[in-house]
């Protein structure tokens, strides 16, 4: 076996344990995750997904979800692909 060595991070106790029941459903201990991530990060030089600053809609879009305003909500996908199908037209 290779050399190993620790990572060592603080995050809320909530983010944790949340995350590591979705590992677990996925059949993924903590440290393969992580190193799935860290292999990800070498392999593509950079983070494996688009990480920037959120424009004005973006913000006012989280804003308003965060506040429960003007949420429109659907009981099911058919109804949510009616709504876009008539905006589109």
């Amino acid at each position: 076996m290779s050399k190993t060595t620790f990572v060592r991070a603080r995050i809320e106790p909530s983010l944790k344990e949340e995350t590591e029941n979705v590992l677990k459903e996925l059949g993924l201990s903590v440290s393969e995750a992580i190193t799935l991530f860290y292999k990800q990060i070498a392999f593509k030089k950079g983070l494996p997904f688009e990480v920037k600053l959120p424009n004005q809609v973006t913000i006012q879009a989280m804003t308003d979800a965060l506040e429960d305003k003007n949420l429109n909500t659907y009981s099911n996908l058919s109804d949510l692909m009616k709504k876009f199908s008539t905006e589109t037209k």
